[in-house]
């Protein structure tokens, strides 16, 4: 069988945490796909990212993602609303919407799966690990999986 090449793929981080972020972004650069990374810090913005509003009008400052990585716990708005927004929209239901927190709470895990996440990762607190994880993550999204046609 012939190997496929992985295409690059826009990322959306959806996160607030420096730290998280910075590890996020040392984990995808690793890789051998080169994946365009962007990151918006709160709830509204990711929003005004996909819905393309405001300062991301221009469709070449928000092109559409095809993973979003999403942390619960966000300024603004938080990860379940944003959720509850992409899954109900036509547009963007089918973009696959990992849930990347620290919440362990068994509430956040059904909510976020009732709302149609698409994975729920609990950051590690060590650093090798959540980058590991995020290697994981990486591996199986964008090289396993068959993403839908942007």
């Amino acid at each position: 069988m012939d190997n496929v090449e992985a295409q690059p793929v826009n990322i959306l981080l959806i996160e607030d945490d420096e730290g998280d972020i910075r590890l996020a972004k040392e984990a995808l650069k690793e890789g051998k796909i080169l994946n365009r990374l962007f990151i918006v810090e709160d709830g509204v913005e990711a929003l005004d990212f996909l819905f393309r509003r405001g300062k991301y009008a221009d469709p070449s400052k928000s092109p559409r993602p095809g993973l979003i990585l999403l942390d619960l716990n966000l300024p603004k708005m938080n990860g379940l609303e944003v959720l509850r927004s992409i899954k109900s929209d036509p547009e963007l239901r089918r973009i696959p919407v990992i849930i990347l927190t620290t919440s362990k709470e068994e509430e956040d895990i059904i909510k976020s799966y009732d709302l149609n996440a698409n994975s729920y990762i609990t950051k590690p607190v060590d650093h090798e690990k959540f980058i590991e994880a995020v290697h994981s993550l990486r591996h199986y999204w964008l090289t396993v999986v068959t993403l839908p046609p942007r």
